[in-house]
Order: C-alpha cells, then sequence, then structure tokens
C-alpha cells in the first residue's frame, strides 16, 4: 500500500527530471531564458534547468545551405534575366540570432533575395555573364555586413544560372559573330599594313643597286621555268634595260 501511496510523487519527480536534462550536440548550443529574461547560452552536453522558470532554444551552428529561388532582374541596359543563387551562412552568436532577430533563416533569405536583385540591376548583362566572381563578392559582402547584427556570418554566395529568353540568346549569337567578323577584318587589315610596309622597304632596297633588281628578275624566271605550264609569260622591265645601255642617256623611250 505504501508503494501506491508514493507513486504520484515518483511520477511527478520523473517528470520534473525529464523536464530539467536536456543534451546538446557538440554542434548545437542552448539560449537560456529565466522568467522570460535572458540567463545564459548553454552547451554542448548535458544541461540541466529548473522547470518553469527556465526555458531553453537549441540554435544549430553548422553552415546552412540555403537556396534562393529565382528572381526577376532588370539589368542596366534593360535585358530581363531570372537569376538564382545559392548562400552559405552559419550562426556565429546563439544569443543575437534568437533575441535580435525572429526566424533569422526566413530573414536571411528575404534579404539574400532583395540584395540580389538589387547589386544585378546596377549592372549590364555583360558584366552579369563575365563578372560572376566579382558580383558574388559584392553581394556576400553585402550580406555579411548587414547579418552581423543577427548574429550571422556569411561564408560564400554563388550564382548559379542566368536565364535568358530566346530572342536575347539569339541576339548574343549574332553579336557574338560580328564580334568575330570584326576581329577577321581588324587582322587582316594588320596583316596588310605590315605587308606594305615591308614592300616599301624592300623596294628601297632593290632601288639602291640596279644590279639588285636584275638579280631579283633572275630568281623570279628561275620560279617561273619550274612550273609545269606551256604558256610562258617573259616580262622584260624598262628598268632593267636601261641600266645594261646607259641608263637615263639609253635610246629608249622615257
Amino acid at each position: 500500500m505504501n508503494i501506491f501511496i508514493y507513486f504520484p510523487v515518483i511520477l511527478f519527480l520523473a517528470l520534473i527530471l525529464i523536464t530539467a536534462v536536456k543534451v546538446l550536440r557538440e554542434y548545437e548550443r542552448g539560449v537560456v531564458f529565466q522568467l522570460g529574461r535572458f540567463w545564459s547560452v548553454k552547451g554542448p552536453g548535458l544541461i540541466l534547468l529548473i522547470p518553469v522558470v527556465q526555458q531553453m532554444v537549441r540554435v544549430d551552428l553548422r553552415t546552412i545551405v540555403m537556396d534562393v529561388p529565382s528572381q526577376d532582374v532588370i539589368s542596366r541596359d534593360n535585358v530581363s534575366v531570372k537569376v538564382n543563387a545559392v548562400v552559405y551562412f552559419r550562426v556565429v552568436d546563439p544569443q543575437k540570432a534568437i533575441i535580435n532577430v525572429e526566424h533569422f533563416y526566413e530573414a536571411t533569405s528575404q534579404l539574400a533575395q532583395t540584395t540580389l536583385r538589387s547589386v544585378l540591376g546596377k549592372h549590364d548583362l555583360d558584366e552579369m555573364l563575365v563578372e560572376r566572381d566579382k558580383l558574388n563578392t559584392d553581394i556576400r559582402t553585402i550580406l555579411d555586413a548587414q547579418t552581423d547584427a543577427w548574429g550571422i556570418k556569411v561564408a560564400n554566395v554563388e550564382i548559379k544560372h542566368i536565364d535568358l529568353n530566346e530572342t536575347m540568346i539569339r541576339a548574343i549569337a549574332r553579336q557574338a559573330e560580328a564580334e568575330r567578323v570584326r576581329r577577321a577584318k581588324v587582322i587582316h587589315a594588320e596583316g596588310e599594313l605590315q605587308a606594305a610596309a615591308k614592300l616599301v622597304e624592300a623596294a628601297k632596297l632593290l632601288g639602291a643597286d640596279p644590279r639588285a633588281i636584275q638579280l631579283r628578275y633572275l630568281q623570279t624566271l628561275t620560279e617561273i621555268a619550274g612550273e609545269k605550264s606551256s604558256t610562258i609569260v617573259f616580262p622584260l622591265p624598262i628598268d632593267l634595260i636601261r641600266a645594261k645601255w646607259g641608263g637615263d642617256k639609253a635610246w629608249l623611250p622615257e
């Protein structure tokens, strides 16, 4: 009979013990409130709480991978694109994460979406496609500065996809093709310029001595004779005859 009398007391004490004893993992911390006021940050390991008087909120300190939904962004050159990203962050101050903001995950998510639209809207489409690393750094810096008051450290931000409509993709393809044509024309013009400069230099060297022209002429005849052709055009330069018969005093007309 005595056991049944003390059974409610034993049950009450067991419930109090279960309520008072908490176990926190290595990556968890407990923000303890006593009568509604902040008391301390506990953990990891075994934690003892005063029932009813103290309450605890668990906080995970591991890095959180948050996917930023696709955002409609209008670039500085008025091109509409859809951009999504991923943010890596973690809680470094459990007290601030619980007290200073309500639902720090949702708050960080909304801030990341707003910052993504704001930063990308200040750049042209070409900058979004080429300078992605710089944009990632800019977004991470802004997020890290604004979430510092929440006890959150933003480790990294990566832009995953920049989706363009079919019309813009075709326009970019035409632009790339035109750029390649332009480069080809510029390279060809530079080659012609260099060749003209070399020809002028060669002409000056050949004009310094008439015998040089004669040797060059004979070399050309040798190259023509080596070709398998039934017709051979035999040019005879006037300057060569003048050099042979007395220059400008020769009987040949000017």
